[in-house]
């Protein structure tokens, strides 16, 4: 992009200087700014921000025409900076929706990219004004039942925050009252551990009080946000849905040792029967081939590009998605989810149910944490009615903290069957 960005770069500084031309030039400036960050920051590899650069490029011949052109051109480009996805994108879609407003404050679409610029960088009472402005100025309120979701959602996220906050004197409530989202969710979590670790815990009602908003907390957070990342017509489900889906049932978390699927696919075979009889069957990770029945798939994402690995096409009913962080894991999700691969996917409420304190809150598992691990403390936690794990006596299958933990739980141990019953 060398020579070709240099250029641009240069064209918007100057670009900036020409008052007679530049009817926009706070949001060059920032332009210009954001510019120079990336070509600090060396060569340029995502096609987002390839895209964001392209529309600078645009706006800055914009300011020298017309101005419902050069607005035109304002708003493609704060659009496009949101979709970018960074935080530094963020701000520089919020710089431009300020000089959009200012420029046209009847203008309905610089008033949803201020809010959805504002949203994105976690100052929701601010976002909720401008969105509410957008409502004002809109001529057909059907056409934004999205914004209409968005603050409702953004009301009920404040809601939850300004009385968990009364449950949390000093500090840690002033912390949720007035941090933007990010800081508030991570001062929440904290909050929510600290509480239920100390004196009478979970049987403290107002620790309890404080554990249901943080569940309902966490849930409002990614509310709006599902239909994104979600494939084929996959229907998203949380905590109550899963827990629907399981409780009562009987299920076998079946290991992915080469052993255990190659006698599962021997026709006829003892192993495969015993399997078949269960109501529910959970495999994780890579799934095996020719494996006759998966209900449910849990996988982890690891390395820093989740998002690069093969895709999910192996048939499954529901499908379990654990890892962090959040922005990972929705770009892994568009990234790998098959279309037809599965009827359901797990939502962001049950990325990480081992340290989540609306799930299970512990502490001390580490990233190396396996999924099978993982899946059968989320299942149990969830009420299944029998949790049997197939072929996990076998070495490698969990590590050795994991292997104490179902030693020290287990009911019942069936060398022959390879079966050990955890209900």
């Amino acid at each position: 992009m060398g020579q070709t960005f240099t250029g641009l770069l240069k064209a918007v500084r100057a670009r900036t200087g020409q008052d007679a031309t530049a009817t926009a030039p706070a949001a060059l400036r920032l332009c210009g700014d954001y510019l120079a960050g990336l070509a600090a920051g060396g060569p340029m590899s995502d096609a987002r921000q390839t895209r964001l650069v392209a529309a600078v490029g645009g706006l800055t011949t914009a300011c020298g025409g017309d101005a419902d052109g050069m607005f035109d051109a304002l708003l493609r480009t704060g659009r496009l900076a949101l979709e970018a996805g960074g935080d530094a994108e963020a701000r520089l879609a919020l710089g431009i929706a300020v000089e959009a407003t200012a420029l046209r404050p009847r203008s309905k679409g610089a008033w949803r990219l201020r809010g959805s610029a504002l949203d994105a960088l976690g100052r929701s009472d601010e976002a909720v004004v401008a969105y509410e402005r957008h409502l004002t100025l809109q001529q057909n309120p059907s056409s934004a039942q999205d914004i209409v979701r968005r603050i409702a959602t953004l009301k009920e996220l404040r809601a939850c925050l300004d009385e968990a906050a009364l449950l949390l004197p000093g500090e840690s409530g002033g912390l949720l009252r007035e941090s933007a989202a990010g800081e508030a969710r991570t001062a929440f979590a904290d909050a929510v551990r600290r509480r239920t670790a100390e004196g009478g815990g979970m049987a403290d009602p107002a620790v309890r009080r404080l554990a249901a908003l943080y569940a309902a907390y966490r849930r409002l957070l990614d509310r709006d946000r599902m239909a994104d990342p979600l494939l084929g017509g996959a229907e998203p489900v949380g905590v109550p849905a899963l827990r629907r889906l399981v409780a009562g049932r009987s299920v076998c978390l079946v290991a992915g040792a080469p052993r255990i699927a190659e006698e599962e696919r021997v026709p006829g075979s003892a192993l495969g029967r015993l399997i078949e009889g269960y109501d529910l069957v959970v495999r994780c990770d890579a799934l095996p081939e020719g494996a006759p029945r998966t209900d449910l798939h849990a996988l982890t994402l690891r390395g820093d590009t989740p998002w690069t690995g093969p895709a999910w096409d192996r048939r499954a009913g529901t499908r379990l998605v654990f890892g962090d962080p959040l922005a990972h894991w929705r770009r892994a999700l568009r990234a790998r989810l098959a279309a037809g691969a599965q009827d359901r996917v797990g939502d962001a409420s049950l990325r990480h149910p081992l340290d989540d304190p609306a799930l299970l809150g512990e502490d001390g598992w580490s990233t190396r944490t396996s999924t099978a691990f993982t899946v059968l403390r989320l299942l149990d936690f969830l009420d299944a009615g029998r949790l049997d794990l197939i072929g996990f006596g076998l070495p490698g299958q969990l590590l050795p903290p994991e292997r104490e933990w179902v030693t020290a739980h287990a009911t019942h141990e069936d060398e022959t069957e390879m079966r050990t019953a955890l209900r």
